[in-house]
């Protein structure tokens, strides 16, 4: 998944680079508040791009004394970092560009140059966009899109989808604002053009920051993990109950596991620790984005409370 991931953010960041060179041109021949403001959209994906980028190459630092679980999280906060830049820059230069132009229009010179740059962006963006999708398609598996995001535990897949799916709307969005205008002589449709993108950025970027928000603060594992956990404690004879089985994602190929188990009273010490040896190796085999794995000996609960993520559900 790391190199798939890395396929994806390398594509979007050469697509969109270049996008934003031709729409910054094209901007400034132009005059169209729509093509600036798509101009922004494209630097902001360029400059998301390299966050994501260097998440992942700090997300590979081994463990040390101060961070004994690695550094796995760095993924989650800069896929976040990411969401708060579409908000803050793409989305509000956007609207403040639309509000400006929508208040005090101004003409556009030469709308073939726009249409010619916002052709190329379609279809540039729309191979990034394809690229994208075919890949979270493979990782998603038998989910549905929109679950897929919900249980994903690997931020850089949708984020890079989101963004390139922002890039289209966009772009279609600048098309029909120039088009109004060239059609109708009414100058406000490019001004409304770049307040509506930058309204597309901002429920992009409240939507990611909602997605990656869960994984920063410690989400747990998918429920067919912690199942399969638990499936695979209860086969061992000598265990009276499962108090509880709580996971936690390190990161997206990281989860942390704490199971408090309630043991016969009869085991000997000896057996008690190859059992837990045995448990962990298997644990481990079975899902192999386990990594450790904490057994507490306890006595049964009387009142068990198991909260439930809603992402599992």
């Amino acid at each position: 998944m790391p190199g798939s991931s890395k396929k994806v953010i390398y594509a979007a960041f050469a697509g969109n680079a270049l996008i934003a060179v031709t729409k910054f041109i094209a901007a400034g021949v132009t005059g169209s508040s729509a093509m600036f403001s798509e101009g922004i959209h494209s630097v902001v994906d360029t400059g998301n791009q390299v966050l994501l980028l260097h998440g992942m190459r700090k997300a590979r630092k081994p463990p040390s004394d101060r961070f004994p679980f690695g550094h796995g999280k760095e993924i989650y906060f800069w896929s976040f970092a990411v969401a708060i830049l579409i908000f803050a820059v793409g989305s509000g230069v956007s609207l403040y560009e639309g509000i400006i132009h929508t208040i005090h229009p101004e003409p556009i010179g030469s709308p073939m140059v726009n249409y010619i740059v916002l052709v190329l962006a379609m279809l540039f963006e729309g191979l990034a966009w394809s690229f994208a999708l075919t890949e979270f398609t493979k990782t998603k598996g038998k989910w549905g899109y929109i679950e897929a995001v919900q249980r994903g535990k690997d931020p850089t897949m949708f984020v890079v989808l989101f963004e390139d799916s922002a890039a289209m709307l966009g772009i279609v969005t600048a098309f029909l604002g120039v088009l109004l205008v060239d059609l109708t002589g009414i100058l406000i449709f490019d001004g409304i053009a770049s307040i509506i993108i930058g309204f597309i950025l901002g429920g992009t970027a409240v939507w990611l920051a909602y997605e990656t928000k869960g994984l920063l603060i410690g989400e747990s594992a998918n429920k067919m993990v912690i199942d399969g956990i638990r499936e695979i404690i209860l086969r061992y004879e000598g265990i009276d109950n499962i108090n509880e089985v709580l996971t936690m994602h390190m990161g997206p190929d990281f989860v942390l596991v704490n199971v408090s188990i309630d043991f016969r009273d009869d085991i000997h010490a000896g057996d008690l620790e190859n059992m837990i040896a045995r448990m962990d190796t298997q644990i481990k085999q079975s899902f192999p984005s386990v990594k450790r794995v904490f057994v507490e000996a306890e006595s049964r609960r009387p009142q068990q409370a198991r909260t439930v993520n809603k992402r599992e559900l």
